[in-house]
């Protein structure tokens, strides 16, 4: 089995989660760059690692197979085109950026070296089970998608108050940090979004004033959409359902399953459940990631995918801000 040297880049919680799979492939010797001398070398003691840094430039003297990067957002475009300078294979956490200034340079100056975004969601068994289902044609012609979501954020970010977070500018907000995720995953199961409206409001989160709970309609071409998703409420859910003109299909992530319903008045049908664990997920897409710095498979979610996802991103914010529908079509460049 080969190794390769991975350079994790930025040592926050998720910093430290790709710290911790990348090591669990067993494929993979991994190094962290972190400018914050304490988690450097709590993550170095916790993890065993071979060697850490305290800055990229430093870091980019020795050689590396494979980075990820995981710095708030508007680095990470920055430093993908650094990577790709040196035709290092790069796993870009999401968004790609926090606007589009470099992408479409980072896309010609990646165009021999492999780049992947890290949108987990497309390493989720059930998602990966609807999207083979779809691609069947089983359930005929797909015609709407609709994503219900929302988690207790202070729970599991307790530190939201003092990270990338608190301004959009970094990668902040419910648009960029949440809802980013699952509408990758509804553009990987029914196509790009061409269009959108959006209704976002701060509705409860404590100590920011960036929104916390969108609404928003979109379309993908002729598929229609909607994503609602809120940051504070107690359960912590997230349901995606695609209707055809022949059934529906479901999944639900909280549950770890999937379900059909074919006949009309009859119960959604249990598929399949996973057992599963957080981590789980970043396990298999640091193995899918390995798989393609080894050229054995494509990137699960590839960098036109990702500006795909940052020009949604963008659009919705815009979309908030102005009160209006806003034509991907239209917009091929900057929103």
């Amino acid at each position: 089995m080969n190794r390769h040297r991975v350079l994790v880049i930025g040592g926050g919680s998720i910093g430290e989660r790709h710290v911790r799979c990348f090591g669990r492939t067993g494929r993979a010797d991994v190094f962290l760059c972190e400018p914050r001398a304490d988690i450097r070398a709590r993550i170095e003691a916790t993890y065993g690692l071979p060697a850490t840094f305290a800055s990229l430039d430093e870091a980019l003297r020795q050689p590396f197979a494979a980075a990820v990067i995981c710095s708030p957002a508007h680095l990470h475009i920055p430093m993908a085109r650094q990577l790709a300078a040196r035709r290092i294979a790069t796993l870009i956490e999401k968004p790609l950026g926090a606007n589009l200034d470099g992408a479409a340079e980072l896309v010609a100056e990646a165009a021999d070296t492999p780049m992947a975004i890290a949108y987990v969601y497309r390493c989720v068994p059930a998602i990966e089970a609807v999207r083979s289902l779809l691609a069947t044609g089983e359930l005929g012609r797909i015609v709407e998608i609709v994503a219900v979501c929302g988690q207790h954020f202070p729970l599991y970010r307790p530190a939201y108050r003092e990270i990338y977070y608190t301004r959009h500018e970094t990668g902040g907000g419910a648009i960029q940090d949440a809802l980013t995720h699952v509408v990758n995953a509804g553009e990987w199961l029914v196509g790009p979004v061409t269009g959108a409206f959006a209704d976002a409001a701060h509705c409860v989160l404590d100590g920011v004033d960036v929104e916390d709970t969108v609404h928003v309609v979109a379309r993908h071409g002729g598929v229609l959409g909607a994503y609602v998703l809120n940051q504070h409420q107690a359960p912590n859910e997230l349901t995606i359902t695609v209707v055809c003109d022949r059934g529906a299909v479901r999944a639900e992530l909280h549950a770890g399953r999937w379900l059909t319903c074919r006949e009309p008045g009859t119960a959604w049908e249990v598929r399949q459940t996973f057992a599963s664990e957080r981590d789980d997920a970043f396990m298999r897409q640091a193995e899918l990631f390995l798989d393609c710095v080894e050229g054995r498979a494509p990137p699960r979610c590839s960098l036109a995918e990702g500006v795909q996802t940052l020009r949604v991103n963008l659009a919705l914010l815009e979309s908030a801000r102005s009160r209006r529908w806003v034509d991907l079509a239209a917009s091929p460049g900057k929103i």
